[in-house]
């Protein structure tokens, strides 16, 4: 057994093609686990979902979601004890899947302006997105017996507002407070929620090239001021963090090693600011 004694436990990842949630499930199969790759790109979720058996073997699978249905987050907790009971069971649920649309509030030149569309589509993903899952997979969890362990990814943005990200920040403030609030309502039943919080990170799918000229318009400067700016933010460790940073910390929450971490975000910034 490992030191984490995650093997043969179920985890669903949500975003988990690309990204974050890629590294994640990478992460949680490498220490044994069995995981769900769940994503909206169901080409993507099937190759990360090939690529984890040839890697680190094991049982894993792949299945298309939207997490912003509740029939189609169904579909993907069937899915998960269909492939793995019985007894049935998810022991852990990575609430991943997120979008980022750089917007302004007001835009006098008419060219960036946030939107009751995509208002929605960002709310709709990053905030009904971890109920849904969480209600569906909690609800699992507590009639098991067995308790589990819901990770939400969050953000710093959450905690400090972002310039050109309004909504995105709003969203992941709520994550926070979810966090929090579940956290209180599921630790009788042995379900714990936490919380992460990642700072700059090197590439992912959010940080496209369409996402850096959004959000540099927004900031009046061009995308190589905004890559630049990156590379001088305030972080005391002097670099962008890694993916597998944060897949790591999830592997560690997950585990009985953080047994009376509950109810809190973790921050995973390099000791970022905003100094």
């Amino acid at each position: 057994m490992g030191w984490l004694n995650l093997e043969e436990k179920v985890a669903i990842v949500t975003g988990g093609a690309c990204g974050i949630g890629r590294a994640v499930c990478n992460g949680l199969a490498e220490v044994g686990a069995k995981v769900v790759v769940a994503d909206i790109d169901e080409q993507g979720a099937k190759q990360v979902a090939a690529d984890l058996k040839d890697n680190f073997a094991g049982d894993h699978i792949a299945t298309a979601t939207d997490v912003t249905l509740r029939t189609s987050v169904d579909a993907m907790i069937k899915a998960a004890l269909d492939a793995f009971g019985p007894p049935g069971r998810i022991d852990i649920l990575v609430n991943n899947a997120g979008i980022n649309i750089p917007r302004l509030l007001v835009d006098p030149a008419g060219k960036e302006q946030l939107t009751e569309e995509i208002w929605d589509k960002v709310v709709a993903i990053n905030q009904k997105g971890p109920f849904l899952c969480a209600q569906a997979a909690a609800s699992v969890m507590v009639k098991s017996g067995k308790g589990g362990v819901i990770i939400n990814m969050a953000s710093e943005s959450g905690m400090e507002g972002s310039e050109g990200q309004s909504v995105y920040a709003a969203t992941k403030a709520a994550v926070y407070n979810l966090t929090r609030s579940w956290a209180k309502e599921l630790g009788r039943h042995n379900v714990r929620v936490v919380g992460i919080a990642p700072g700059i990170l090197e590439a992912t799918a959010l940080r496209s090239d369409e996402y850096e000229r959004a959000l540099a318009y927004t900031r009046g400067i061009t995308v190589q001021k905004l890559r630049e700016k990156y590379k001088k933010a305030a972080i005391p460790l002097g670099r962008s963090g890694k993916l597998t940073e944060v897949a790591d910390t999830v592997c560690f929450l997950a585990s009985e090693r953080s047994s009376y971490i509950h109810g809190t975000v973790v921050n995973v910034s390099g000791g970022k600011t905003r100094a």
